[in-house]
């Protein structure tokens, strides 16, 4: 990790800058796609399925067979697993549920606001390096609770045109049918377009590459919703001496195997803990598996020493990290001043991947800074607030007046006589 010390605040904006690719580097290969997959379908799905995945398929939709082999594919300790995760996350998620809003705010004048489940909603899973199948459950779980009355899963197939029994049996678990070999950009286009085999969605979730993140941005341009631009995962850790030292180098580790265009960051006011901290991320990162990996995020990821809470609350609201782990002696100083963060995780065991797997909590969260404007995917992401209102009589009288004054004000005449018919109408009675 490049080491950074007491960095001035005119510097931060290169210093915090993530190791991502402009939009303009990759946009031109999402258009392509895009138009070809809108005028051919399934042809150019596939075509681009054997360029970018390396298997040439007949079809494109998981058979039956296919869901129920996985079955016996995934040992009963991961199920158990799967199964204690998602009754968390059906538990924290159901808590969100709201309840009809209604105001009579003049008399005669009745308001209130429901919640409708978006009807057709995909969902995009990763499974590239590492399938992610948890992610089914993050997405997967609220989206049921809201009532969405379709769900589509996109998932990118192996080199022999197999998916993961892990994610076949996790989305069988959450009752989801409709689930394509098809991942990247081809998949966000046959969602945004709909083809012979994948249905046209409202809305698409799900994290993915930078590739997978700009074609989720231009799918918005053709009358789809996404839950946010969710790139390369990172994390910013803020700790001091009464951290420990291995808990924080293996939850940065946690999230520099993500992928190598993964980030992460350690602010502290130690300088001895950052030292033990980068000694453990060179002895704990000989065992990882995805050390190559790890490796080259790591190298591209930052120690920050600053000289007090304060700056360091300043720098990481300034950076507004995906995922935010506190471990000092003033915990709640940066609790209750976090204002720009995806999900937060507080003390010494609370690892961020409890948030990723089973705590309950959603892990489809903002990156590359987008925590500063929106939310991490949760049961509202799959629903829409509607507004309805009732006047009677008395209430058209009661507010008519003032309707006709503001719609003459602004001109507009067809909006006032709306109003008038409907008070003559009252005097006539």
């Amino acid at each position: 990790m490049k080491f950074v010390s007491y960095p001035k605040i005119e510097d931060w904006q290169d210093l915090l800058k993530r190791p991502t690719q402009t939009v303009e580097d990759i946009e031109d290969t999402v258009k392509q796609i895009f138009s070809e997959v809108d005028s051919k379908g399934d042809e150019a799905i596939k075509k681009y399925t054997e360029l970018f995945d390396g298997i040439k398929l007949n079809q494109l939709e998981v058979s039956n067979l296919e869901i129920k082999e996985s079955e016996s594919l995934v040992s009963e300790e991961l199920k158990q697993a799967i199964t204690l995760a998602k009754s968390n996350i059906e538990l924290f998620h159901k808590a969100q549920r709201t309840q009809k809003i209604e105001v009579e705010t003049t008399q005669g004048v009745r308001c209130w606001q429901e919640k409708r489940p978006i009807q057709k909603v995909g969902l995009y899973i990763p499974g590239g390096t590492a399938p992610l199948f948890s992610t089914i459950l993050m997405l997967a779980v609220p989206a049921l609770i809201a009532g969405c009355e379709e769900i589509v899963l996109c998932t990118p197939p192996d080199k022999k045109g197999k998916i993961n029994p892990a994610i076949l049996y996790t989305a069988n678990l959450c009752g989801i049918s409709k689930i394509y070999k098809v991942g990247g950009i081809q998949a966000i286009a046959g969602m945004t377009f709909g083809t012979e085999s994948i249905s046209k969605v409202y809305k698409i979730f799900g994290p993915g590459n930078q590739f997978v993140t700009v074609a989720k941005q231009l799918a918005t341009k053709f009358n789809v919703a996404i839950d946010m631009p969710a790139g390369p995962s990172e994390l910013l850790v803020v700790a001091d001496d009464t951290a420990n030292a291995a808990f924080v180098a293996s939850d940065l580790l946690s999230q520099a195997e993500h992928g190598k265009d993964s980030q992460v960051i350690l602010v502290s006011t130690s300088m001895d803990l950052i030292k033990d901290v980068e000694a453990e991320i060179s002895n704990q990162l000989k065992e990882l598996p995805r050390k190559d990996i790890a490796e080259v995020a790591i190298k591209h990821s930052k120690s920050i020493l600053v000289k007090d809470n304060v700056e360091a609350l300043d720098l990481i609201n300034t950076y507004g990290p995906e995922h935010f782990i506190v471990c000092t002696k003033d915990n709640d100083f940066f609790v209750n001043g976090i204002q720009n963060a995806g999900s937060v995780f507080i003390g010494n065991y609370t690892p961020e991947s409890a948030g990723d797997y089973a705590s309950g909590t959603n892990h489809t969260l903002p990156t590359n800074g987008y925590a500063k404007q929106y939310s991490g995917v949760n049961l509202d992401s799959f629903m829409k607030s509607m507004t309805f209102q009732e006047i009677s009589k008395t209430g058209i009288q009661n507010i008519g007046n003032a309707i006709e004054l503001m719609a003459e004000a602004e001109g507009l005449q067809a909006h006032k006589n709306a109003v008038t018919l409907r008070l003559k109408s009252l005097d006539n009675e």
